[in-house]
């Protein structure tokens, strides 16, 4: 199956309104006899289950058959979900689902992986005269957009009485802004694993920040399309099994999962992957409305910076939980 990807919209009108018009188009599902998954490169437990033909063999059991289709990143991959082309996501940072709610996509959130602050970081070189957060003032940062990095600058600056408009903010998918970081065109960088951990591995640089003192708790979510949900509450079950199956597995078996996941992430070394592992928690856990406080806090963020075109209920989505 060929991958299927979306472009990614970086204003916040491409953004919410391919997912509103998305939200026109989906048509009602019923009980399935396949299974669309959307995941990423960096899907870890996604790409585990996909590896191991684990999720299969379970599912073939219910009569239902998997199609794995790669997106390019979490906007686009909840796009596809929203519209139907997809019935579920791999993991998506905690930014991600707000902009899809913001349009009012009609998503389900069925799994969440507990908190990795540590699985971002505000970097610069070694060389930088940056050494607090009150010294961004005026420094060139590049954060994705809508991204879960450009929630950490916003709270980041905000702690030390700073505002977006203090700095000059460059908005680059991870790779270009790996490239301007390492050739000093930017300041700053907020980067993400495994991209954190590689540029760590590979360029002598220093961290200022990361979620760790209560920034930005940098939360995973699983996400699918509610009429799909309903039809098929069998289906997701076995797919939150299987997740915290495989979750667990990278956990006991770190070098194991390295040398498995080097290739599916560009070839890394796979000390690099392991490394990057460790800021991940890759703990699968039910969503609950009282886990959505920071869902709230990153939406009332984002549109008072003008990133969303109204406020958001971070709560306003359906829950699945297991046993459902």
């Amino acid at each position: 199956m060929k991958p299927f990807a979306l472009p990614l919209a970086f204003k916040r009108t491409a953004i919410v309104g391919a997912l509103a018009t998305a939200t026109l188009l989906q048509a009602p599902l019923t009980l399935a006899e396949e299974l669309r998954i959307g995941y990423q490169r960096s899907s870890t437990l996604m790409s585990v289950l996909r590896n191991n033909n684990s999720l299969e063999d379970k599912l073939a059991e219910q009569g239902v058959t998997i199609d794995w289709y790669e997106f390019t990143s979490g906007l686009p991959m909840l796009e596809s979900l929203n519209v139907g082309n997809i019935d579920i996501s791999a993991d998506v940072a905690d930014t991600v689902p707000i902009f899809a709610q913001a349009a009012g996509a009609d998503l389900t959130f069925y799994a969440s992986e507990a908190p990795s602050p540590g699985g971002q970081a505000l970097i610069v070189l070694e060389d930088s005269d940056i050494e607090t957060l009150e010294d961004l003032a005026g420094k060139r940062i590049t954060v994705t957009r809508g991204a879960g990095n450009h929630y950490l600058l916003i709270a980041a600056l905000e702690s030390v009485g700073l505002t977006l408009d203090d700095v000059r903010v460059s908005y680059l998918p991870p790779a270009d802004a790996r490239a301007a970081f390492a050739q000093g065109n930017v300041d700053a960088w907020i980067a993400w694993e495994p991209f954190l951990s590689t540029s760590r591995a590979t360029l002598e640089t220093r961290t200022i920040t990361d979620g760790s003192d209560g920034l930005a708790s940098y939360t995973r979510y699983y996400l699918a399309a509610t009429p799909y949900v309903e039809a098929n509450p069998e289906v997701i079950s076995t797919v939150y099994e299987a997740l915290n199956e495989a979750g667990n597995w990278v956990n006991e078996n770190p070098e194991e999962a390295a040398e498995l996941l080097a290739p599916l992430w560009g070839n890394l070394d796979p000390d690099i992957v392991q490394t990057a592992n460790l800021n991940r928690s890759y703990d699968v856990q039910p969503v609950t409305l009282e886990g959505l406080g920071e869902q709230q806090k990153i939406a009332d963020a984002f549109f008072a910076a003008d990133i969303l075109p109204h406020a958001v209920d971070a709560t306003d989505s359906p829950i699945w939980q297991p046993g459902e």
